[in-house]
């Protein structure tokens, strides 16, 4: 029974602790924007780096760049704290997709939140580091050869899958591959908003 409550209270504290805006609390407190109202209205770091740079290009590096790693490594500690509390691995993949939950669907916005990108890497490079490497390469090649942040972060999610099934065909502790499609489908739809905006854009330059 005292498992189970320790269970339920890193369930409760990774969902709030991932929920944590940082993006917006930065660009609010430091450079004085709402950026729920400005840009994309997105809370992640490329949002916080294209509004801010209007005022402040020095700043807006800064922020960007504090909100990417706070964004990312706000899943990762309750990972490893429950990692040190001897937690199994199905809660360990449990607070990773709470993790991704907690960012994307945040309760501090009235359910509203990031796209889930940061987190998401995040938590896999806890879970399955090699194939969340070889996923943030793909990332940063694809982002220079596109110039585009959205397509590149769902390249390098799409290989990530691929590379956890070559990797991992069966994952350790749970057998199963669901939790990762699970991620992978929260922040596809996450990004809904710019596959239409690209399609849109293919129909008018046709």
């Amino acid at each position: 029974m005292e498992l189970f409550n320790q269970n339920i209270i890193l369930y409760l504290v990774a969902y709030l602790v991932s929920g944590i805006p940082f993006g917006y609390l930065l660009a609010k407190k430091f450079a004085g924007v709402n950026i729920k109202n400005a840009g994309s209205g997105n809370i992640g770091a490329t949002n916080v780096l294209r509004v801010v740079k209007e005022k402040d290009p020095k700043l807006a590096k800064k922020l960007g760049a504090m909100t990417l790693f706070l964004d990312a490594v706000k899943g990762m500690v309750v990972i490893l704290v429950a990692k040190m509390l001897g937690a199994p691995e199905g809660v360990l993949w449990t607070l990773a997709v709470l993790a991704v939950i907690g960012h994307c669907f945040s309760v501090f916005l009235l359910f509203e939140g990031g796209k889930g990108v940061a987190t998401g890497f995040g938590v896999l490079l806890v879970m399955m580091p090699i194939p969340a490497l070889i996923a943030i390469v793909t990332w940063i090649i694809a982002n220079k050869g596109l110039k585009i942040v959205s397509v590149a972060s769902l390249i390098g999610l799409v290989v990530f899958v691929i590379a956890s099934y070559i990797l991992y065909p069966e994952v350790p502790g749970i057998s199963t591959h669901a939790p990762v499609w699970i991620i992978a489908f929260i922040i596809f739809y996450k990004h809904t908003p710019n596959i239409v905006g690209l399609f849109g854009k293919e129909k008018s330059t046709a």
